[in-house]
């Protein structure tokens, strides 16, 4: 079945019903990729960001971002294993190689035998799914492909109608969220599961769509929390904090005040503007909700999966690195999450996860918490929940980077994972090593400099530094890094090791150009 244009209300219901005739195929497809490794399989992955482009203009190199799930190259340990990987532009050879040493067992060669990498060829700052969609003879490639596939299937960034599409196209099962679910990964959507789930979360309303609403909202909530001082509003369909904004409360405590106060609202993004803004509100919604202040506050987070029969598991723990005003912008994480509230997190994503489970959701997703040293509460910490990513987040490529490297696995009773050689691994990942002193880099540079410089991941101590997203290196200055270790300290230290030799090479290019 193919579609040329959106389908009408026929088409839309003639579409839906073969998405839901595809969808007990995904039992087989959890049995073959989660079961024995040697199961033949071919995945396609299609790293699409399937998000409001205004919001995603917002982060500088994000074309680059479809680079971060070529961790999904893991999948090539299976030496039975195929993977189609379609990009909108061409991915550099070294930057595959870069990847493909990785693969510790299994010959370069072999590997890249088994991978098919295709491109849309289209720079343009659009979903590239949709890009492939306006390309039958591009779907008919990736269909080419899976000729030979007893098992098939579609790995997606985040899922809208437009994969659904692609997923009919292709003829093969969506491995992810139903697109008709994914109002349960906005902002508003997040709070109605937590409800459902009995999940602690800010005092806040949501489905806010007209300024005098978010006014209402604003007065509300301080009258229901009296002395609050800060607010943050959330676009629903926002990324990495790009569409959130903090609201200061003025002296008046009257609506016309709030009205008055709002044009001045504190934009976490620096190209937002209070019209964008409330038309972006208007179009998508946004919810409101009370700013949690506190000296020690922490921003976990616990990703967890669905799989097709309902069960849900523990996938990892994260404390989220934070920044920008009121530190509301996703710059990097670490992993494990603070023992101190990690159970606490896991328990409430799983709460969660049941509920999600209930409502049809399959795949990975993760859930946001704010933490609060607080000496009343259990444990010594407040802990409440504030958004859901139905998607791959931040989080997900670098815990993908630990098990492409290291072949081990998530102990769920402690939250840690263990190498084969019985570790525990840590790390501390970012997709934000920005600097203006690396724009010019090429992937070339990187390889030379990391070769020089020893800053490679060594499989003995299975420790190391790994890179992802240099395809942005060279024009954005932006570089995506993953530092593993066996200790918080040593990934610290590694870490930090990393950008002092990107900072010094760096510099010392530099130099050298102006001689």
């Amino acid at each position: 079945m193919a579609f040329d244009s959106p389908p009408g209300t026929a088409g839309l219901e003639s579409e839906l019903g073969e998405f839901e005739r595809l969808k007990p195929r995904l039992l087989q497809v959890w049995k073959t990729v989660e079961g024995a490794a040697d199961q033949k399989h071919t995945s396609v992955v299609v790293p699409s960001f399937s998000l409001d482009q205004r919001e995603l203009a917002k982060i500088d190199g994000i074309s680059f971002y479809e680079e971060r799930l070529l961790f999904f190259l893991i999948r090539l340990r299976n030496p039975r294993a195929r993977l189609v990987y379609v990009t909108s532009q061409p991915v550099h050879p070294l930057i595959l190689e870069y990847y493909f040493q990785l693969l510790a067992g299994i010959p370069a060669s072999h590997a890249r035998s088994r991978l098919t990498l295709l491109c849309a060829h289209d720079s343009s700052p659009r979903p590239l799914t949709e890009k492939i969609l306006e390309r039958p003879r591009l779907v008919e490639r990736i269909r080419d492909a899976l000729a030979d596939a007893p098992v098939a299937f579609l790995t997606v960034f985040n899922s809208t109608p437009l994969e659904r599409r692609l997923a009919l196209q292709l003829g093969i099962p969506l491995l992810g969220v139903d697109p008709a679910l994914a109002v349960y990964g906005t902002k508003s959507g997040s709070r109605k599961a937590f409800r459902l789930a009995g999940v602690p979360h800010p005092a806040g309303f949501e489905n806010l769509k007209t300024e005098r609403e978010l006014a209402e909202a604003l007065f509300l909530l301080r009258k229901g929390r009296p002395g609050l001082v800060r607010a943050v509003v959330k676009l629903d369909d926002s990324f990495s904090g790009e569409g959130n904004a903090l609201f200061h409360y003025p002296e008046g405590e009257s609506i016309s005040a709030i009205l008055g106060e709002l044009p001045d609202l504190e934009f976490i993004s620096s190209s937002e503007t209070y019209e964008t803004f409330m038309a972006q509100m208007g179009e998508m919604g946004a919810v409101v909700e009370e700013f949690l202040e506190g000296d020690s506050k922490r921003s976990p987070s616990a990703q967890l999966q669905i799989d097709p029969e309902g069960n849900c598991q523990l996938v990892s723990t994260h404390d989220q690195i934070l920044g920008g005003p009121g530190s509301q912008i996703f710059l990097g994480c670490r992993f494990p999450a603070d023992e101190a509230y990690r159970g606490a997190i896991q328990d409430a994503g799983k709460r969660v996860g049941e509920v999600l489970a209930e409502l049809g959701v399959i795949g990975r997703f993760g859930v946001d918490f704010i933490a609060r040293r607080m000496p009343s509460a259990p444990g010594g910490w407040d802990v409440q929940a504030i958004e859901i990513n139905l998607r791959k987040g931040g989080t997900t490529h670098p815990f993908l980077a630990l098990q492409f490297l290291t072949g081990g696995a998530l102990d769920p009773s402690t939250g840690l994972f263990a190498a084969p050689t019985g570790h525990a691994k840590y790390y501390r990942a970012t997709d934000n090593l920005h600097s203006r002193r690396l724009r010019g880099l090429l992937p070339e540079d990187l390889i030379e400099i990391t070769t020089a410089n020893r800053l490679h991941y060594s499989p003995g101590p299975e420790t190391g530094v790994l890179f992802h997203m240099v395809g942005a290196l060279s024009q954005f200055g932006k570089l995506g890094l993953t530092a593993i270790g066996n200790s918080r300290d040593e990934v610290e230290e590694l870490y930090a090791q990393a950008l002092a030799v990107l900072d010094r090479e760096a510099g010392r290019t530099r130099a050298s150009s102006r001689r």
